[in-house]
């Protein structure tokens, strides 16, 4: 059985796969904003496109964009005076140095063990080319270099693999390594106790770097009561659901009050109001012409989530998608478990919720650490690595 297991290549993992849409490395934030809220979804990739050859253009995808990302960049110090500018600024400034690392190219035939390797390297998307769908006329239409919201690079179309998606994948041969997953995930040591963290009452700005940092490594940033004890959470998973103007409650409100601006069921007009007063009181005018820009109601037709549900729209209409409150929890509601939770247990509930961690906590509500896909991935590989 392991055996077999062993022999999956990423091709396996690609059925069903939706193409990747693509911005071009040279894309401002204004048009990162408008791709994203066209295309539904949460990340876009970002391609590097050589023109110099004469057959076809010369492509490679060097990194993905969020909302996260964006909505970081606006909170930092230099650029909340100046928002309508940061706008015009190029996607590559949002990219970090080792955003390559982030987005590997690796080919169909690659193995099961080889992605995971990846992963473990710090790869969270595998770039692997597909079968295309597009005419061999349209080829030709686009060879000479994508244009935004492009499928085609160097004459193929492109899927993604995550963390996600392998482990998903593993759960469905869960014989495989049995003897492992109804083993504890205190037992077998992948509880990381290096979480990133945030009093209640400690200004959401404060948390910046720490968000920044959760996006980059798949975890999210606690919020914890003076006991340590967790209360929720500042998720990027969450952020990527909002639109841009979730920058100026960043910049202006508390972590605690940021959870509530940013629940399902939309936040409260007397924060949003607490928003603006505070924006004024900063003179912050430029954020504040964001928000009157961009009031909560219009991302209603550009979500990258639709539905019909009446608790959705109204999700909608306070400037955020409805994918992650598809959890029909409130959105700063963390998921946890206990030290004694099996690891089977802890990857099922986080595929459950669409999620890459689980929080661990004591009976009190302590935080004790957090546990990730990473983590998991490791322990599944190291058994492989026995087998073998």
């Amino acid at each position: 059985m392991a055996v077999g297991f062993l022999g999956h290549e990423v091709s396996d993992l690609c059925l069903g796969k939706p193409a990747l849409r693509s911005l071009p490395l040279t894309a401002t934030l204004s048009d990162a904003v408008s791709a994203l809220k066209r295309s539904g979804e949460t990340s876009l990739s970002v391609w590097s496109c050589d023109h110099s050859y004469e057959c076809e253009c010369q492509c490679e995808c060097v990194g993905k964009i969020s909302m996260v990302d964006i909505i970081c960049f606006l909170c930092r110090d230099e650029n909340l005076n100046r928002v309508s500018s940061v706008f015009q600024s190029p996607i590559s400034l949002l990219l970090d140095k080792d955003s390559s690392s982030v987005v590997r190219h690796v080919e169909p035939h690659s193995s099961l063990l080889e992605a995971i390797d990846f992963m473990l390297e710090g790869a969270q998307n595998l770039v692997v080319p597909i079968e295309s769908r597009i005419s061999k006329s349209s080829k030709k239409t686009l060879a000479k270099g994508p244009s935004f919201g492009s499928t085609l690079h160097n004459g193929h179309e492109y899927c993604w693999i995550t963390q996600e998606d392998v482990v998903r994948f593993l759960l469905n041969s869960i014989s495989a390594f049995a003897p492992v997953a109804s083993l504890s995930i205190e037992l077998l040591g992948i509880i990381d106790t290096d979480t990133l963290a945030i009093p209640y009452y400690q200004p959401a700005y404060a948390a910046i770097e720490a968000i920044a940092l959760s996006s980059k490594h798949q975890t999210s940033v606690a919020i914890v009561d003076e006991q340590g004890c967790l209360i929720g959470e500042i998720s990027p998973y969450m952020l990527a659901c909002c639109d841009e103007t979730v920058a100026a409650a960043m910049a202006t409100l508390s972590a605690g009050d940021l959870m509530a601006y940013m629940d399902y069921v939309g936040p409260p007009d007397e924060l949003v109001h607490l928003v603006k007063t505070r924006l004024q009181e900063k003179n912050l005018k430029p954020m504040l012409n964001l928000m009157e820009e961009f009031p909560l109601s219009s991302s209603l037709s550009s979500s990258s989530c639709s539905s019909s549900d009446d608790e959705e729209i109204s999700v909608l209409r306070r400037g955020m998608s409805a994918s992650y409150s598809a959890r029909r929890v409130r959105k700063s509601e963390a998921l946890v478990c206990h030290p004694k939770s099996s690891l089977v247990a802890v990857l099922i509930q986080a595929l459950a919720h669409r999620v890459n961690y689980i929080w661990v906590i004591e009976d009190d509500c302590t935080l004790t650490g957090i546990v990730t896909y990473s983590g998991m991935l490791k322990v599944i590989r190291e058994h492989f690595r026995s087998l073998a």
